[in-house]
């Protein structure tokens, strides 16, 4: 069983959703048969390198709200990141471009870091403040995921993968989604946004023990973000 999950490395809630998606599997009785399938999802395509401003501000302003609402926001945000283990620093976040990075992402893919590059981009951005628009940040994470750094720099570079995260992003718009974290679970159903472990549990089960080629809710709705921001 094939689960593809979209996500953006600029989506607290994909950190969140991955996390709750882990925890999830480990409690599915075949998890050894699950393949899982790391796709691309650029929540802002025409971000820059890197914003100057900083995430909460650019909260407000796309939303049109308070500037304390928008740290509210992040706040409760951070809470549910701590409830998973994860560490937030919302105010270090630079926005900026996550192309790049996700063309990083499919080279670890080829060379079986997939994993750890996905985890030290996340944290990296979230609870680091490193901008993932800086070649040579990205270079210096993908050594922490075990590549080689020539091979990320040439590669990064020469524009390599650009194709891989554009075939991802138009298998995305095929399904409908425009959010993310998005699972779909063997071209059958679909679960949207950070859902909590039991229901992916019970998305993981249902599309084990039934057939069908649909790809159908599997549950409602949870946090995610879309549109290029983390609506709460």
């Amino acid at each position: 069983m094939k689960v593809e999950i979209w996500s953006d490395i600029a989506c607290p809630w994909c950190y969140i959703g991955k996390r709750r998606f882990e925890r999830a599997l480990e409690g599915f009785e075949d998890r050894s048969g699950v393949e899982v399938v790391w796709r691309s999802f650029e929540l802002d395509p025409t971000a820059p390198r890197q914003h100057d401003a900083p995430q909460a501000e650019l909260l407000a302003r796309k939303y049109r709200m308070p500037l304390a609402q928008a740290e509210a926001m992040n706040a409760r945000m951070t809470g549910e990141a701590a409830k998973e283990g994860l560490t937030f620093r919302m105010d270090r976040v630079r926005v900026g471009n996550t192309f790049d990075a996700h063309r990083l992402i499919h080279l670890a893919a080829a060379a079986g870091r997939r994993e750890a590059m996905v985890e030290r981009l996340f944290a990296a951005y979230l609870g680091e403040g490193e901008a993932l628009g800086d070649v040579e940040v990205l270079v210096r994470l993908a050594v922490d995921a075990g590549l080689d750094a020539r091979t990320a720099r040439e590669a990064l570079a020469s524009g390599a993968f650009a194709d891989a995260v554009r075939a991802d992003e138009a298998r995305a718009r095929a399904f409908g989604i425009t959010g993310v974290p998005f699972f779909a679970i063997d071209e059958r159903y679909g679960v949207s946004g950070a859902q909590p472990p039991e229901a992916i549990l019970g998305a993981l089960r249902q599309a084990w023990s039934e057939s069908g080629r649909a790809l159908v809710a599997a549950a409602a709705p949870a946090d995610g973000c879309a549109d290029g921001s983390c609506a709460i």
